[in-house]
């Protein structure tokens, strides 16, 4: 089955996703009560030297369900449309968070790309507005979505996806030296034939949402069940597998495996700090206590 997940009335409260059968037995999945993004904590900004600000939901170390995810990012969307309609300033949101195994499609998707019967699937699917193939979430994965005004940019979506792989490319060179490039004709990142990040977006009233979603550590079996992003003659792969791979790469000894989402979440603000001259601004997210409780027995 395919799920359309939808957002509630109340901005201050989300329904929870069914928990798969398919859940990591390492990690606590943390259902969130997710707020108008107005409402978190500030915490200590990071300067940049453009004067554009963007607050940031940093939530790294977390399985986010993804229908949570969704439904956070267009609460996020109407409270900016509202923002513009009113003519007072909308400033930009990033989140960083990983999810529970999941595999989303773009409005436009074929279910020809996936190696299961639909009513069975080892995971929930969910069919969304971004565009793109089919892919997979999950553990070991960070997935970065930007909630962008390109009015305080560029209105240009062409330009917007390569500034997305510029950040990625960044990333892999200045802190795993790793030389990514993009293939013309195909959007993401990739090193060699390996995709190491995909990139769907959607936008609406040139509000862009969605983003883009790195392999870490992540298991890439569950790819073997999907054809990535509709293309069938190449590969997926992580930043460990890379790195496992380079016995010559000198900075590849220097890191422990266990804190590659870490050191990744952290370059990855900082480089989109940087490509959109943004001054990051840190908040927090409240987690209703008794849901928090409540995985605890997961």
């Amino acid at each position: 089955m395919i799920i359309q997940a939808t957002t509630t009335s109340n901005f201050g409260s989300f329904p929870i996703c069914p928990t798969t059968r398919h859940q990591s037995q390492s990690r606590k999945i943390i259902p969130l009560n997710l707020v108008s993004s107005q409402k978190g904590q500030e915490f200590t900004s990071v300067t940049h030297k453009g004067d554009k600000m963007c607050e940031c939901f940093d939530l790294h170390k977390e399985l986010v369900p993804y229908g949570d995810a969704w439904n956070w990012q267009k609460v996020i969307v109407r409270e900016k449309s509202g923002l513009i309609e009113r003519n007072e300033e909308c400033p930009d949101t990033l989140i960083v968070l990983q999810h529970q195994p999941v595999y989303t499609m773009g409005t436009g998707s074929s279910i020809e790309y996936l190696n299961f019967d639909i009513n069975n699937a080892p995971f929930e699917v969910y069919r969304t507005e971004r565009g793109g193939e089919v892919t997979y979430h999950g553990p070991g994965q960070l997935t970065m979505y930007p909630i962008i005004n390109l009015r305080n940019h560029k209105m240009d979506l062409h330009w917007y996806l390569r500034e997305l792989e510029e950040v990625v490319i960044r990333v892999l060179s200045s802190t795993f030296s790793i030389k990514a490039s993009r293939i013309e004709g195909l959007t993401g990142v990739w090193v060699g034939d390996q995709k190491l990040a995909a990139i769907g977006i959607k936008v609406s009233q040139w509000i862009a949402y969605h983003g883009l979603a790195l392999n870490v550590t992540t298991d890439l079996a569950p790819f073997n069940l999907i054809v990535p992003c509709g293309i069938r003659n190449r590969k997926v792969g992580s930043i460990k597998g890379l790195l496992e791979e380079s016995c010559s790469n000198a900075k590849a000894h220097h890191f422990d495996y266990s804190q590659l989402i870490d050191i990744t979440s952290q370059s990855l603000i900082r480089e989109f700090s940087e490509v959109f001259q943004l001054k990051i601004q840190q908040r927090s997210v409240p987690i209703l206590e008794f849901l928090v409780k409540k995985t605890e027995s997961l």
